[in-house]
């Protein structure tokens, strides 16, 4: 397979199976500049990370629910953890492309997919935590919820604290390496 289909397929994966529209999030982050227009590229990265919360809380909640309810069967329960799971991957990566594009970087840029794929990845195994982790998967089902939610949350905003913290990085450095250049050049 070629780059040229490869990127073809990753573009066709993200936007129609992941619901990732680079237009909508481009969109947010020009609304959010324009809400705030004073803030850093840090304190606007962190706004999205905090409006994350209560969409980690929603996705949790489709994902634990139906095995708090005793009555649910078990196409209930997988229906609210695939639901949940595929909401939460999607939040996390539009929050990791927003975080991007604050700082600076082309949405377009074959490492974003690399980065997306991480993104999956971390999100996928939050998910399942009630479940792989021994500890967890012991628990009465309502404090299972409970630690899975929490878990999802916390990995939700650990994946906004990598990010801002990846792409702060790589611009601080680009930007305190020119100036070194010039003092050793000169």
């Amino acid at each position: 397979m070629n780059n040229e289909n490869y990127d073809l397929a990753t573009e066709k994966f993200f936007y129609y199976c992941m619901g990732l529209r680079k237009a909508d999030i481009r969109g947010q982050v020009a609304i959010m500049r324009s809400r705030y227009p004073d803030d850093t590229p840090e304190r606007l990265a962190r706004r999205f990370i905090a409006a994350q919360t209560p969409l980690s809380m929603v996705s949790s909640a489709l994902i634990h629910i139906p095995s708090v309810i005793p009555v649910a069967g078990p196409a209930f329960r997988f229906l609210g953890v695939a639901s949940g799971t595929t909401l939460m991957m999607v939040l996390n990566m539009a929050l990791v492309m927003q975080i991007a594009l604050i700082f600076g970087r082309d949405l377009d840029d074959k490492a974003r997919i690399k980065e997306l794929f991480a993104v999956i990845a971390a999100t996928a195994l939050a998910s399942g935590s009630t479940t792989l982790v021994p500890q967890l998967s012991t628990l009465r089902p309502r404090l299972k919820a409970v630690a899975g939610g929490a878990t999802i949350m916390t990995t939700s905003r650990l994946i906004g604290e990598i990010a801002l913290e990846h792409y702060g990085r790589k611009k601080t450095v680009s930007s305190t390496q020119t100036p070194q250049a010039n003092v050793t050049s000169g």
